[in-house]
């Protein structure tokens, strides 16, 4: 099995190299790490898309897309003298190492509660000193999960609520500033106020609210697509109906999508 893992790699790394070389392809001699990062970005939601279907025959096509990312921004630097593949692999190498004391070295943990502490100190201790314990989390993150990861960080160090109903009771007094709001401005703050006190409620429960509200997109989705299926098996043009009427139609799809 080794051999299998060390000859596809290789030939992956052999492929990426012809196809950037001087008589490759084009397209792929032409991009740059600027070109492609939508491309990065859509790999790594098809991915998602993969595991929230839980298709492993999809997620097995889709890792390999993002590893030929991985590999073309790698030769891309490679060229351009900034590091190489070996540099990543080593990189990461030596990081997982350092950060599992409990496995490679002495240090002893009594669960994964002790090992999400552990990871933290350890980050900390790589961190420049006079820099925030927010500065490693990508600003360019989905707003959600940005907001449930800077929320998750300052709460291992104590800056957190108590219990949930602490942070429930915060979700009704946004939700009342949203409804005394008057101008657009203090209505769009006041929802974001909202939004990232879910996100809170998120991480106490152990929700991931992107993940819940992709299942959320992909659960209306199916069910509208079934509200149009039933329109037209009956001949109605579904934007004619009635709201009273839509909604009838909405609710035997969602009767049918749990049978």
């Amino acid at each position: 099995m080794a051999e299998r893992y060390e000859e596809e790699f290789a030939n992956l790394v052999k492929i990426i190299a012809r196809l950037r070389g001087t008589d490759g392809c084009p397209w792929d001699k032409k991009q740059t790490h600027l070109s492609l990062r939508e491309f990065f970005l859509q790999e790594s939601y098809e991915v998602l898309e993969a595991l929230d279907e839980a298709d492993s025959r999809k997620l097995c096509q889709e890792l390999g897309d993002l590893l030929l990312q991985i590999i073309l921004h790698s030769r891309i630097a490679s060229e351009n003298s900034e590091f190489t593949l070996a540099d990543v692999l080593q990189g990461i190498n030596t990081k997982l190492v350092r950060r599992h004391p409990h496995v490679f070295g002495n240090q002893k943990v009594q669960g994964a509660e002790d090992v999400a502490h552990n990871w933290e100190t350890l980050k900390k201790n790589e961190r420049e000193p006079d820099s925030s314990i927010l500065d490693g989390v990508p600003r360019r993150m989905p707003a959600l999960a940005y907001s449930q990861e800077i929320q998750r960080r300052v709460a291992q160090i104590g800056f957190d609520w108590q219990n949930l109903d602490g942070v429930i009771d915060k979700l009704a007094e946004e939700v009342r500033e949203l409804r005394q709001s008057v101008s657009l401005e203090e209505k769009a703050d006041e929802f974001g106020d909202i939004f990232f006190t879910l996100a809170n409620i998120c991480r106490r429960l152990g929700v991931d609210p992107e993940a819940s509200l992709r299942q959320a997109n992909l659960k209306f989705y199916r069910r509208f697509k079934h509200m149009e299926k039933l329109s037209r098996k009956r001949g109605l043009d579904f934007s004619q109906l009635s709201f009273e009427e839509q909604n009838t139609l909405w609710e035997e799809a969602k009767l049918e999508a749990k049978s």
